[in-house]
């Protein structure tokens, strides 16, 4: 599908959402531009997504599609960028594209300043996205620790629950911040990389936008980083509360199988058929059998807890 948006008069931005290779190729003609497709906006390596030649930018920058208020897939996002008109190419829909849109139509605006709203956006919704997972590190965090007193009342069954859930969660906030991290590495190069280039014919309120953006991309970046930091101790705190919890079942276990031997010792000296054995002829002697059993099995008991083992 191909939008076009007209500033006076003329055409300052062309959409292309999800096209065919028929409107493709109309779109190349009408406007005399290369317009790359899907594979070749998809290369991983910089000197693909990042190219300037005859004074038109070509970039390609990973975004996160945006499905029902969810993060999807990431999917490149293109840009064709002259001094008279920006294309860009999307093969999903964006969180940022219907506020651009509004923004472009309350008044008139170039292609490098439309260029500099759609960036300015994407800049936005990453902070937005780093926001959100920060807040999401926080009531994880206080799932592992600040509820760690009230998981040992309850039975082990359901505290591996509860931190498997936890797993998940940190799994889910490591994936968001991946696609993120993708984000912000290409608009880290792709700032200068345009106001280097573009020096001589972007005028200076562009290019006062774009050392702003390129410092708020470097503070995100660095935030990026800080949250990464985060999530990986809250990976390994809940790894080693999981470790905790296998060895006090393992401890439970390994107490009552040591308390279980002395029983098990009595009960065998006495259930062997030996024809002359003393007790089996005293009167009270079931009682007193059963008597040392218990009496061998609590004193090893008693013994761990005066330890402090159990």
């Amino acid at each position: 599908m191909i939008t076009v948006h007209e500033s006076q008069g003329k055409t300052a931005w062309v959409d292309l959402f999800e096209p065919t290779g028929e409107e493709l190729a109309q779109a190349c003609s009408r406007y005399g531009l290369d317009i790359p497709p899907r594979s070749r906006l998809e290369e991983i390596e910089f000197s693909s997504r990042l190219q300037y030649e005859d004074g038109v930018f070509t970039l390609s920058v990973p975004v996160t599609a945006n499905h029902g208020g969810e993060d999807g897939p990431t999917t490149p996002l293109g840009f064709v960028l002259t001094r008279d008109i920006l294309v860009t190419v999307r093969f999903s829909h964006l969180h940022v594209f219907k506020a651009v849109t509004e923004r472009v139509a309350r008044r008139p605006r170039t292609a490098p300043d439309i260029f500099m709203v759609i960036l300015e956006g994407m800049v936005d919704h990453s902070a937005d996205r780093l926001e959100y997972l920060r807040d999401k590190a926080l009531k994880v965090s206080g799932h592992i620790f600040r509820k760690r007193h009230d998981r040992r009342r309850r039975d082990s069954r359901l505290a591996g629950r509860l931190l498997g859930n936890v797993l998940l969660e940190i799994g889910d906030m490591g994936a968001r911040l991946s696609h993120i991290r993708d984000t912000l590495l290409v608009l880290q190069r792709a700032v200068p990389f345009i106001a280097e280039h573009g020096d001589g014919w972007l005028e200076a309120p562009i290019k006062a936008r774009l050392k702003m953006t390129g410092a708020d991309v470097q503070s995100l970046n660095d935030y990026e980083v800080h949250l990464t930091d985060k999530i990986q101790f809250l990976l390994d705190a809940a790894l080693g509360f999981i470790n905790v919890e296998q060895n006090e079942l393992f401890k439970v276990m390994t107490v009552w199988s040591v308390a279980g031997i002395p029983p098990v010792l009595v009960a065998g000296i006495w259930g062997m058929n030996f024809h002359y054995m003393p007790e089996l002829s005293l009167h009270w002697g079931y009682p007193l059998a059963l008597a040392t059993i218990a009496l061998s099995t609590a004193i090893p008991l008693a013994w761990f807890k005066l330890r402090g083992w159990w």
